[in-house]
């Protein structure tokens, strides 16, 4: 068996991670489906983040595979198995691509969940979107401190 394998929940209990944290956000795979719509509704028009987004051929099979992501990251469904930092490795982001994504991210979390869910969802784009800018955004190493 290996290691990765080790870690790896058993269905029942991935099952149970899912249904407790559901009923503790009142987040689900049609509420995650809604607020993605939404949320890079208004990203693919933003002034900073449009960009980023011009290259997405088929919005139907993105929106899918980011549903998978955020089912994965939010509900501990464990379906999104892609390389989120190759995937957006070509798109040369900057901190303020990454402060921009938070900020719509927030304001459509609030408009669209719980309190609860906000939070939740919130606490999960943080810790993604510092761990995409740290390793997508080359150091400046010329600056000093």
């Amino acid at each position: 068996m290996t290691a990765s394998a080790l870690l790896e929940p058993d269905p029942e209990r991935r099952a149970a991670l899912t249904r407790a944290v559901m009923a503790q956000t009142g987040l689900d795979r049609p509420a995650i489906a809604a607020f993605l719509r939404d949320f890079y509704g208004t990203a693919r028009r933003d002034e900073v983040l449009a960009p980023a987004f011009a290259g997405v051929a088929d919005w139907e099979r993105h929106i899918a595979t980011i549903t998978g992501f955020w089912c994965s990251v939010a509900l501990m469904t464990g379906e999104y198995h892609g390389r989120p930092m190759q995937a957006h490795a070509h798109l040369a982001l900057t901190p303020g691509h990454f402060a921009r994504w938070l900020e719509i991210f927030e304001r459509t979390a609030r408009a669209h969940f719980t309190p609860a869910g906000a939070a939740h969802m919130l606490e999960k784009a943080s810790r993604i979107a510092r761990s995409l800018e740290m390793g997508l955004v080359p150091l400046d190493l010329t600056k000093r401190g």
